[in-house]
């Protein structure tokens, strides 16, 4: 029902024929034909899409997608080009001027960070027109909980930023002896004051990675022509 690339589709086969997944993507297939779900189908896989499974340096789990049309485009936290800057990304936005200089682009869209490695991964895949979680309980935190597995298999470090409750969900699934996992509260402006601000994970990570022998990612956003 999804496009998904060779190299994931591969790592997770197995899953496409369980049960749950299934009766997943049947809800979805009516879902779809009779609501306005986002993002758009050919959508819903783009952070697996955007990056293969070998390159993956840096995860950032976010909870569900943005619920207004015209925003969500399967990257999380990021939206389309000409959509306003969500609370939470202005937020994420602040924290990296504060802790790297960045400054703070005119545009939400977070295909840079996807393409040098950086995993944009909801924990819920789809959601319902103004309707935030309402795909929650329907199968996609068990697909999304076997992502985050397979890659914690993987013997090649990756460090892993939780932002919130329920990013931290996923905690019980990495080995920390292998991996790195960053903490802190969501940066919804509701938890932002409760850790997020002042985190400094932007340039922790990017401390990690060259410990690694990786390239630190370049977390600018650039300006945009609109």
């Amino acid at each position: 029902m999804f496009k998904l690339n060779k190299d994931w589709a591969n790592i997770l086969d197995g899953e496409f024929e369980k049960n749950y997944y299934k009766d997943l993507t049947n809800f979805l297939k009516i879902e779809y034909e009779n609501k306005d779900i986002y993002p758009a189908k050919e959508n819903v896989f783009s952070a697996l899409n955007f990056v293969s499974f070998k390159d993956v340096k840096i995860v950032i789990i976010g909870q569900d997608p943005y619920h207004q049309k015209g925003q969500a485009h399967g990257l999380s936290f990021s939206v389309r080009k000409g959509v306003k800057t969500p609370p939470s990304l202005r937020n994420i936005y602040k924290e990296l001027n504060t802790d790297l200089g960045c400054f703070i682009p005119n545009n939400g869209n977070l295909k840079k960070w996807a393409k040098q490695g950086v995993l944009l991964l909801n924990a819920v895949l789809t959601v319902e027109d103004s309707s935030p979680n309402s795909h929650k309980k329907k199968g996609w935190m068990t697909f999304t909980s076997e992502v985050i597995k397979k890659l914690s298999e993987r013997s090649e470090p990756i460090v892993f930023l939780l932002w919130g409750n329920n990013a931290k969900f996923f905690k019980k699934v990495i080995d920390e002896n292998k991996h790195f996992i960053l903490t802190s509260a969501h940066p919804s402006p509701l938890s932002v004051y409760n850790g997020f601000f002042g985190c400094s994970h932007f340039s922790q990570a990017n401390e990690l990675l060259t410990k690694l022998k990786k390239n630190p990612i370049d977390w600018q956003i650039d300006n945009i022509d609109f």
